[in-house]
C-alpha cells in the first residue's frame, strides 16, 4: 500500500505501508540503535514523534512480552528501510507488523531512510505527516506545518499514570504499597518515582538494588510525597519540552533538600529548571545507543543510550550551587549535574539501558549510597 511522508519544508518521500491504511502527524526524528526497536516503540519519551530507524532491516527478531518498556506504543508512526515480517528468534511471539497494528500505529518501509536522516541532520528535526489516505503533496505539507509541534506543549500529561502504583514480581501493582524498612529487610529503601513517562526497566533496576518503588502521577504534590516518608525521590524520563510541563517544577523545588533526588532525561531537565536554569531545543536531538559521555568526576568515558530533543543550558545554571558532572563528547552539551548543597544529582541519558549499553548502571548505586 502506497504511503507518503511529507515534511514541513516541502520534502516528499514515497514508501509503502506494512500495517494497512493510516495517517499520523508528529515531529520526525531518527534513532541510530542497531537493535531494540521494541523498547524504542514502547518508550513514552517518543510521544508526539515519528521515529525513523537508521538500521536498514527491522523486525527480524520479532516482538516478545518481556521487552515492553510500558504498556503501549508511543511514537505516532514508525519509518524503516526494510521490514522483515518473518522473525526468527526463540523469544519472539509475533511479528512487528502485528504489534503495530494492535495499537493502530502506521508502519512505513521501502524508502531511502538514509536520505531522510541526512536531511534531518542538516535541516533539523521538523514537523511531518505520514499518510496512505491523502495523495496531495501540497495538502500534506500544509497540514504538517499546521501541527502545533512540541515546543511549549505539555506532553507528560498524555503519558503519566492516572493513579499511584507499586512494582513487584516484574509488573505494576495498583495502589500505595510501601511498608516500613523494618518490615521489609529485603528491600529497605523506599523510593517515590515521579512518572513523567517512566520506563519499566528503571523500576526493575531500582527493585534489583533493594528498593521498594512507589510510582506516582506527575501532578502529585510535594506534601503527598513527603507524607509517604521515602528514603529517596526518583524523577523519570518523559516526552517533549520540559518548560511545557505544568506545575512540576514548583513541586520539585519544594522537595529539594528534603530527600535525596535522582533524575533521568526529562527528570534531569525538570530538576535543572527547579535550580533556576533554562532549556533549549537541540537541532536534531540525541537518539541511539552509542552516545559518548564523559564523567568529569572520575574521568571515565561511557557509551550511553539517549533519547531527547531538548537540553539544559549549562550557562543558565547557578555556578555557586550546581556542579556539571557529565558532558557529551560529540557536542559538549550538558549530560549530568549535581547540587553542591543538597543531595540531588541527575543525568540526561538513560542508565537503565533499555535498549543500549550497561556502562551507566553505576548511577543507580550512587543513588542507593546517597539514600544510605
Amino acid at each position: 500500500m502506497k504511503a507518503l511522508i511529507a515534511l514541513e519544508d516541502g520534502t516528499i518521500l514515497k514508501g509503502r505501508s506494512f500495517t494497512g491504511h493510516g495517517e499520523a502527524v508528529g515531529e520526525v526524528v531518527f534513532n541510530t540503535s542497531l537493535s531494540g526497536y521494541q523498547e524504542i516503540l514502547t518508550d513514552p519519551s517518543y510521544t508526539g514523534q515519528i521515529v525513523t530507524m537508521t538500521n536498514p532491516m527491522i523486525g527480524n527478531y520479532g516482538i516478545n512480552p518481556e521487552d515492553m518498556e510500558s504498556a503501549a506504543i508511543h511514537p505516532m508512526a514508525f519509518l524503516i528501510k526494510e521490514y522483515n515480517g518473518y522473525p526468527s528468534n526463540y523469544r519472539s511471539t509475533r511479528p512487528l507488523g502485528d504489534f503495530l497494528q494492535e495499537y493502530s500505529i502506521l508502519g512505513v518501509e521501502g524508502f531511502d531512510t538514509r536520505a531522510l536522516v541526512k536531511h534531518i541532520r542538516s535541516q533539523g528535526a521538523m514537523k511531518c505527516i505520514v499518510s496512505t489516505e491523502d495523495p496531495d503533496h501540497d495538502s500534506l505539507m500544509q497540514r504538517a506545518r499546521n501541527w502545533s509541534g512540541l515546543v511549549g506543549q505539555d506532553m507528560v500529561k498524555r503519558v503519566t499514570c492516572d493513579e499511584p502504583y507499586g512494582w513487584a514480581d516484574n509488573k505494576p501493582v495498583p495502589g500505595i504499597n510501601f511498608t516500613t524498612a523494618q518490615q521489609n529487610i529485603t528491600n529497605p529503601y523506599k523510593v517515590v518515582a515521579f512518572d513523567f513517562g517512566i520506563k519499566f526497566n528503571q523500576l526493575r533496576l531500582l527493585t534489583d538494588k533493594r528498593c521498594q518503588v512507589q510510582v506516582v502521577p506527575a501532578t502529585t504534590d510535594a506534601e503527598t510525597v513527603l507524607a509517604m516518608n521515602p528514603d529517596g525521590i526518583f524523577l523519570s524520563n518523559g516526552p517533549g519540552d520540559p518548560e511545557g510541563v505544568e506545575g512540576v517544577v514548583e513541586t520539585i523545588q519544594a522537595l529539594l533538600g528534603k530527600k535525596p533526588i535522582f533524575g533521568i532525561c526529562l527528570g534531569h531537565q525538570i530538576l535543572g529548571l527547579a535550580y533556576g536554569g533554562s532549556a533549549y531545543k537541540l537541532k536534531f536531538g540525541h537518539r541511539g545507543g552509542n552516545q559518548p559521555v564523559k564523567d568529569l568526576t572520575t574521568g571515565h568515558v561511557e557509551i550511553t543510550s539517549q533519547n531527547h530533543g531538548f537540553c539544559l543550558d549549562a550557562e543558565s545554571l547557578p555556578k555557586d550551587k550546581i556542579e556539571i558532572t557529565h558532558i557529551n563528547l560529540n557536542d559538549n552539551s550538558l549530560e549530568g549535574m549535581r547540587h553542591k548543597n543538597f543531595p540531588a544529582f541527575s543525568v540526561q541519558y538513560h542508565p537503565e539501558h533499555a535498549p543500549g549499553p550497561h556502562d551507566a548502571v553505576y548511577l543507580f548505586d550512587r543513588f542507593i549510597d546517597m539514600m544510605r
